[in-house]
């Protein structure tokens, strides 16, 4: 049986200045599948517009009229988190964040120089004292994020699993974006929990990146994680 689920992303979830942040757009479907799944991400989401998400027996898609935009598909994500990084030592990555020096989209949602708090996430994910091509930062979710039990919304958890990813890869993919990605959420999340996000590089493979993103509580336990590929725009140098 086929479903239509009437979307509209707002303008504050934004990724680059005229459409949606990729993971949140991916938190969205993930929330129509109601199962696991992964997402491909096909065209640029438009904001504050009338979008329709339809649900069959195949999965999920993402449509502006007949312009297929994302879509969504059973799948099992195995990965394996690595050892929590310490709040100690997410704050002090944090201060090295490559955005604040340059940074191609200042306004995203998720990791934005231009958002305040209460506004965006502020995941502003730094590179990790002795871990390889891993970033992090520490994470409070605040009350705007809340899905009305004192819990973070499926998909604003999508979204701060997706851009800590893109700066774990940065230094190879240079300007790339989100194509598929897909999150696995252990446990939901409260408003006003203390938390590191993190991310690393996993393999890279021509114009194409691999990267791992995850969720830590204040006991170093994985609450949430995620795989994503990165595209980059142009080839870059080896």
């Amino acid at each position: 049986m086929q479903s239509t689920i009437p979307t509209i992303i707002r303008k504050r979830f934004c990724g680059p200045p005229n459409s949606g942040n990729g993971g949140y757009v991916c938190g969205l479907l993930a929330n129509a599948m109601a199962e696991p799944c992964q997402v491909t991400l096909h065209a640029p989401p438009p904001l504050d517009t009338e979008l329709q998400i339809i649900r069959d027996s195949d999965g999920a898609r993402l449509l502006q009229g007949d312009t297929l935009l994302g879509s969504a598909r059973p799948y099992q994500l195995e990965l394996t988190p690595p050892a929590a990084i310490s709040l100690a030592d997410a704050e002090a990555a944090r201060p090295r964040f490559s955005g604040y020096e340059e940074h191609g989209l200042p306004g995203c949602f998720v990791c934005g120089t231009n958002r305040c708090e209460h506004d965006g996430l502020l995941l502003h994910t730094g590179p990790v004292t002795g871990r390889d091509s891993t970033v992090a930062c520490p994470w409070t979710p605040d009350s705007t994020l809340d899905a009305g039990d004192g819990t973070v919304a499926p998909e604003f958890i999508w979204a701060a699993l997706d851009c800590p990813g893109y700066f774990a890869v940065r230094e190879h993919a240079g300007t790339a974006l989100l194509g598929r990605f897909a999150a696995h959420i252990e446990r939901p999340i409260r408003v006003g929990e203390q938390l590191v996000v993190a991310g690393w590089a996993i393999a890279h493979d021509g114009r194409k990146h691999q990267a791992g993103t995850a969720l830590y509580d204040a006991a170093g336990q994985p609450v949430g994680w995620a795989e994503a590929t990165w595209i980059s725009l142009q080839k870059q140098a080896a």
